[in-house]
């Protein structure tokens, strides 16, 4: 698979978000066959992999995700870049560093490793990211991470946390129905040699056009019962866009899936997306989206015709 750089650290230009494996998308699937879809990833050219410490089912507990992503690369881990995420919700006025490191010690353990090579702040909590950012700068001082990132984040955020210590990329909300980042985001990371790394490139699996008003999630640990954007009036009001996609996918000769993301990563040299999924072969046809080059007349009829259609639901950066 092509490659891209995250500032200074190269990845897979489609990585894998693992969160599925865990959180999110209702029932679990078993470890062995979670393990084996990372494994089929890393065999097919993935070497960017996505967890935090919070993907856990229904969000109980800590570390589940972590400890899947560990042992499915425990044999390859010089190979592969492992992203993973500390929330610091409910903190005090105690040390930040020594809270931060504290979060990373539990983390090194559950994946087996003795560093992280991105390690994100999952959502800002109150805490000024500057100590953030400073407590950051030395742990990779200290060779326990090789670069620091944040998520769901604006660009006062992004030039404040910069300042101290020079973030490796950022990971947002982004795809052909939540663009927001375009305005001011993305090219904030442009010209400060951020990578920009969008999660839920797909939209929930609205842009895979399998989802219907019909569609029924599971009731228990699915987030696409709340995702605005998946519900039945606003999956209706969505179609234009996915009958648009379907149709171009075709004419490409490619799935929807696979248009979405190859869309984003003509647009920026600096996206890397991560798609997320539960099922092996949905995760084999996401990677590749690598192989669907874009003609510059293929994205222009693409980003006309986005501009075109009116979407429903807006997550956006408040989102969860």
């Amino acid at each position: 698979m092509n490659t891209r750089m995250l500032r200074d650290i190269q990845v897979s230009e489609v990585g894998m978000g693992c969160m599925a494996f865990s959180h999110g998308y209702g029932q679990i699937p078993p470890e062995y066959y979670s393990i084996e879809a990372i494994r089929n990833a890393y065999g097919h050219g993935c070497t960017f992999f996505d967890t935090a410490e919070v993907y856990s089912p229904d969000l109980s507990g800590i570390g589940h995700n972590e400890r899947i992503v560990g042992k499915a690369l425990k044999d390859v881990r010089e190979n592969t870049v492992i992203a993973t995420k500390l929330m610091l919700h409910g903190f005090g006025f105690g040390n930040v560093y020594r809270t931060v490191r504290s979060h990373l010690e539990g983390s090194l353990e559950r994946l087996q490793t003795d560093y992280v090579d991105i390690y994100y702040l999952h959502r800002m909590s109150g805490i000024p990211v500057e100590k953030v950012a400073e407590a950051m700068g030395k742990l990779m001082d200290q060779g326990l991470i090789r670069g620091w990132d944040l998520s769901q984040v604006d660009t006062d955020i992004i030039e404040r946390a910069h300042a101290v210590t020079p973030l490796t990329a950022v990971q947002n909300i982004y795809s052909m129905v939540e663009r927001d980042c375009e305005a001011e985001i993305i090219p904030c990371c442009m010209e400060n040699n951020i990578g920009f790394v969008p999660f839920s490139p797909i939209a929930s699996g609205l842009l895979s056009g399998k989802i219907t008003p019909q569609t029924q999630f599971e009731k228990r640990d699915d987030v696409r019962n709340w995702v605005p954007k998946l519900s039945r009036s606003n999956i209706a009001g969505n179609q234009p866009i996915v009958e648009m996609l379907k149709a171009f996918a075709e004419r490409k000769e490619a799935t929807p899936a696979q248009i979405s993301l190859a869309w984003m990563l003509h647009k920026y040299p600096n996206v890397v997306p991560i798609p997320g999924s539960k099922n092996k072969e949905r995760i084999i046809e996401n990677l590749n989206a690598s192989e669907v080059i874009l003609t510059e007349e293929e994205f222009r009829v693409l980003e006309d015709s986005l501009n075109s259609l009116k979407v429903y639901g807006h997550r956006g950066l408040g989102g969860f």
